[in-house]
């Protein structure tokens, strides 16, 4: 019943508040003058720097490097939306990630399986690819794509009907696996079965409307995969 898996990245593949609080906090103590204009900053963008903690509305969590940019340049006198994107963009490929689950294991299964496995995220590619490199599970995916790869970013259907239309599968017999509405609006709108996990920042309640099923993380989609088959 299911050919393909779309993966989204951060807070899917990789655990959002472990891997991104980090990188927020590390960023703001960069760029800004104080402690005072650090906090201002991290208010701009949903992030408490003194609880290290995102808003469910932060831009960080399904936005792109550009939305977090401007959001950020009206509280940076002199500076640049596109300045500040090739910034985050920059910082973001060394950002240390968590996994959600091991990950090797479980993709080499579903791949055993089978499965053909595709990255559909709202990060650029190329820090995208670099952090799937820095786990070494790149050449576990036939499809990689960032919301700068030419297909839109989500919640469009583009990444999600790429990957379908590259693969020659029937996005029916696909699902999209995110942690946020972006994730599963951009699978619903393909065509796609969708799959909500809760190791971003949205609650169940939240996903449970958008989604066939909500896991509590990636690790629990083989036994979901076997119960499609029973």
């Amino acid at each position: 019943m299911i050919d393909g898996l779309l993966f989204d990245k951060d807070g899917t593949l990789f655990d959002f508040r472990q891997s991104w609080g980090r990188w927020a906090a590390a960023f703001l103590k960069r760029i800004a003058a104080d402690e005072a204009h650090a906090d201002r900053l991290g208010r701009a963008i949903g992030y408490d720097v003194q609880t290290g903690s995102f808003a469910k509305d932060s831009p960080v969590i399904a936005a792109t490097a550009a939305d977090i940019a401007a959001a950020l340049a009206p509280h940076l006198p002199g500076g640049t939306v596109a300045d500040l994107t090739d910034e985050i963009n920059d910082t973001a490929a060394s950002a240390p990630m968590s996994e959600a689950v091991p990950l090797r294991p479980l993709l080499s299964a579903l791949r055993a399986r089978g499965l053909r496995l595709g990255v559909a995220t709202n990060d650029t590619e190329v820090p995208a690819r670099q952090h799937l490199a820095n786990h070494g599970i790149t050449e576990c995916f036939d499809f990689i794509a960032g919301y700068d790869s030419g297909y839109g970013a989500k919640p469009g259907p583009g990444m999600c009907l790429a990957f379908a239309q590259q693969l020659a599968l029937e996005p029916s017999r696909v699902a999209m696996v995110g942690d946020s509405r972006h994730d599963l609006e951009a699978g619903r709108a393909a065509g796609m079965r969708t799959v909500a996990v809760l190791t971003g920042i949205a609650r169940r309640e939240e996903l449970a409307p958008h989604a066939d099923v909500v896991l509590d993380d990636i690790g629990a989609i083989p036994a979901w995969l076997s119960s499609l088959k029973a």
